[in-house]
């Protein structure tokens, strides 16, 4: 949460829907999703992807459903993992029936592309018996043909025309569970139509800069426009879209919503870019940390500077702060405040284990504090 003026974010405010059992929009946390690539009929390593991307902390994970054999796997991968599956369909309004009947949380579909209003009334009503909610996945690169030739070329009011005209199939069918998304690989055209649509209506927006490119580019062009939008109050769940594995893309987006202070999880490292005064190797000592500490689920800040002009002043804003001095002995600070110091050869496993400390004791007070609000429900039934 935001303890100075200039950090408070006022998020716009939209309808909230449920994807299985995580709420997206009105005042839920925005969530982090990303998508599996591998063959959904290889339930055996799709299943596989989703727990490593679990681990790295997804919200909800996509699955392309192409075919029957992928919609048939499709149960057993629900039944399997943690999180709720979005089932991706395009054209085939039976895939999109089988994936509710599968238990899928959620279609991704272009109500326009699934076919006459008959097949769009029967996804529809598959949705509504099984609990599915639904988005609208409209893309800068698959406008509709009329679109393009009434604007001449994908532009923001190109795309939120379609993200419109596409949910007022599913409004004449009185649902109201789903969400929208107007994807651009051009960053200005991507922003700008959120911007114009988060204007036009009211419902949750999945953001993403789509085929943004491989790691680096791609997290830059992401942090870009989707920083702009979340700084903007925009934005109610996200995927940063790399040519990457999945978990990469759940960490990228969950720094994204870090360095914003949306939401906290894991370790966040302030680190210096290292200069001739660095008392210790910041570079490959981040790197390791960072290695070491990705399975670290509590929120905890940890800055890592080589010398003492920033070393203090960064120690003051996080639970542990390391700095380096000479002769091979660095500060060690806690809270903001001194605490002890560390020699150069043990210094790696040491802040590992006072980030671990730590962790462990945020969430037993987690755990206690949980164990007394059941107490006080139970008292009070």
């Amino acid at each position: 949460m935001s303890y100075r003026p200039y950090q408070r974010i006022e998020r716009r405010k939209s309808r909230q829907i449920m994807v299985g059992r995580v709420p997206v929009g009105g005042d839920a946390p925005i969530t982090v999703q990303t998508m599996t690539n591998t063959p959904t009929e290889d339930a055996e390593a799709t299943i596989a992807q989703i727990r490593r991307a679990e681990v790295a902390g997804v919200d909800i994970v996509r699955v392309s459903c192409p075919t029957e054999e992928a919609t048939a796997a499709l149960a057993e991968i629900v039944r399997e993992v943690n999180v709720p599956i979005v089932a991706d369909i395009h054209f085939h309004y039976r895939r999109a029936i089988e994936a509710a009947k599968a238990g899928a949380a959620c279609l991704r579909i272009n109500p326009g592309n699934i076919g006459s209003p008959e097949r769009v009334k029967e996804v529809v009503k598959a949705a509504r018996d099984y609990g599915c909610s639904i988005r609208i996945g409209v893309n800068a690169g698959s406008l509709e043909k009329h679109l393009l030739e009434k604007y001449g070329e994908p532009n923001p009011e190109a795309l939120v025309e379609s993200a419109l005209w596409h949910a007022d199939h599913l409004l004449q069918n009185d649902f109201n569970e789903f969400k929208i998304s107007v994807k651009a690989s051009d960053v200005f055209l991507a922003v700008a139509a959120y911007q114009q649509l988060a204007e036009a209506c009211d419902h949750p927006l999945h953001i993403g800069i789509t085929e943004a490119g491989g790691k680096r580019a791609g997290t830059v062009k992401s942090s870009i426009g989707l920083g702009s939008l979340l700084w903007a109050g925009i934005g109610d769940t996200l995927r940063v879209s790399l040519s990457a594995e999945p978990e990469e893309e759940v960490h990228v987006g969950w720094d994204i919503l870090k360095s914003l202070g949306i939401r906290h999880r894991g370790v966040k490292i302030i680190s210096c870019p290292s200069c001739a005064r660095q008392g210790f190797n910041v570079i490959k000592t981040v790197e390791a940390l960072e290695e070491r500490l990705a399975h670290i689920e509590q929120p905890i800040s940890l800055s890592i500077i080589g010398c003492v002009v920033n070393g203090p002043g960064e120690a003051l804003m996080t639970d542990i702060g390391l700095t380096g001095g000479g002769a091979g002995t660095h500060m060690v600070y806690s809270a903001g405040k001194t605490s002890h110091t560390t020699r150069s050869e043990e210094m790696v496993d040491h802040i590992v284990s006072l980030v671990e400390a730590r962790a462990a004791l945020l969430a037993a007070e987690k755990e206690a504090a949980k164990a007394a609000e059941s107490a006080l429900i139970q008292a009070a039934e």
